[in-house]
């Protein structure tokens, strides 16, 4: 997993409440257990039948920053939906509030949720111009000075700082394992393996 510290982007806005995860993605494209691949149908429906919808339009091209409504990642709990999101280049979601599995699947993928009021997403998406979220100060701020503190875990924010899924997690953690294993051990336990091993 990538580290995350800070992304500068012009963000997209997909204003909705209760976007569920089958509208993130569809779940007739749940084809693989494999991450990549899913971004090309990110929000599929949607944009099959609204040619207005955010991901159509060519002046958010690039954006890896997105606004939305309450209750994003409601449904069931696929963690294909974040990895549509990600594929298709966000690397931040920006909404009113989030379903629970939904931003742990997230926080364990590197997709970093920040919630803010409702009329904070509105100033940042009438806002023109770049959009900056800083996780190590856990700020949102625009070109027109505007500037958003938001909540985020401890553990999760370290593990996306330094880059580390569950596994890198426990992995970074080998040393400490292996001392605690060899404290935890008894003392008829120690005599024997000394003794095996002669």
């Amino acid at each position: 997993m990538d580290r995350f510290v800070k992304v500068k982007s012009k963000a997209i806005p997909v204003r909705y409440n209760d976007l569920d995860t089958d509208q993130i993605i569809p779940a007739q494209f749940l084809t693989s257990v494999d991450r990549s691949g899913y971004g090309a149908n990110l929000f599929r429906r949607l944009k099959d039948s609204d040619p207005d919808f955010p991901f159509n339009q060519a002046a958010y091209q690039g954006a890896s920053i997105m606004l939305t409504g309450a209750n994003f990642g409601c449904g069931s709990s696929r963690e294909h939906a974040v990895w549509a999101i990600t594929g298709a280049g966000i690397k931040v979601v920006v909404a009113e509030s989030f379903a629970d599995i939904f931003f742990n699947n997230s926080a364990k993928n590197g997709l970093l949720l920040v919630a803010l009021p409702k009329e904070a997403i509105d100033r940042l998406a009438e806002s023109a111009g770049e959009i900056e979220v800083d996780l190590e100060s856990q700020t949102v701020k625009n070109e027109r000075g505007d500037c958003y503190s938001f909540e985020y875990d401890a553990f999760r924010k370290h593990c996306l700082l330094q880059g580390l899924d569950d596994i890198d997690y426990i992995m970074s953690m080998e040393a400490d394992i292996d001392r605690h294993r060899q404290d935890a051990r008894k003392d008829w336990m120690k005599s024997r393996v000394m003794e095996t091993s002669r």
